[in-house]
């Protein structure tokens, strides 16, 4: 490169050797762009939801459960002898404590549900973003 001594550098031939990243597609950037929040606003709604029937069923649970404490406080009231009353304090106990268990594990299956759906959204969505890049990049070869 010859040096000018009027001007030291020839900024013309300087940007024509360097070798610049192709300009992205903004169409396409945009478009990725709202495909993504398209899948989180998505996958938040699937979340929201979930979290709604959670809610929904254990409020279920509770109504159900304040209603068989009832029946059961009758029950134990006409129990005679204290023999009997103790057996029978054993079972509502025991029923009390499998259905519990069995409510535990109902929400807890909601709940991964629910999170497992928000979860497949965006993990389709980014495999489509990077199928995406991959795109772009060949292109701009």
């Amino acid at each position: 490169m010859a040096i000018d001594p009027q001007f030291p550098m020839d900024f013309t031939k300087f940007f024509a050797d360097m070798k610049l990243p192709a300009v992205p597609d903004v169409e396409a950037l945009l478009a990725a762009s709202r495909k993504n929040l398209e899948t989180l606003t998505a996958a938040n709604r699937v979340a929201l939801e979930g979290a709604q029937a959670v809610a929904r069923r254990h409020m279920e649970i509770v109504q159900s459960s304040m209603a068989e404490l009832t029946d059961a406080m009758k029950e134990l009231a006409t129990a005679d002898a204290p023999q009997a009353k103790a057996a029978k304090q054993a079972e509502l106990l025991k029923q009390a404590y499998q259905r519990a268990v069995t409510h535990m594990k109902e929400l807890s299956d909601l709940i991964q549900q629910s999170n497992a759906e928000a979860l497949t959204l965006i993990n389709q969505r980014f495999a489509e973003a990077m199928d995406e890049v991959k795109a772009l990049a060949e292109k701009a070869k």
